[in-house]
């Protein structure tokens, strides 16, 4: 899936929605298809399998939270994603 077909995805999804939600990440999913390095492949199943609170989709949740805070997001949604998965290891 192509950048510019998430960000339809996105704009399609109705501005009620998206304002009910807009502070909480876990409530409001989106599908992502990506290509990821063999290295990270296995690094991730390996993590997933030795961490039973883990599975895939909490795994790059977290990732994706923690670049964003880490490049200057001002979200509150994604910082509090952030923090909750630093300190709920």
């Amino acid at each position: 899936m192509e950048f510019n077909q998430i960000e339809a995805r996105i704009e399609g999804i109705e501005t009620d929605e998206v304002r009910c939600c807009e502070n909480d990440l876990d409530l409001m999913s989106i599908s992502l298809e990506a290509e990821v390095p063999e290295a990270l492949y296995v690094g991730m199943k390996d993590f997933i399998s030795g961490n039973e609170k883990w599975d895939q989709s909490k795994l790059i949740s977290s990732a994706i939270a923690n670049f964003l805070f880490q490049n200057g997001s001002d979200d509150r949604a994604v910082a509090e994603k952030y923090l909750n998965d630093i300190f709920n290891l």
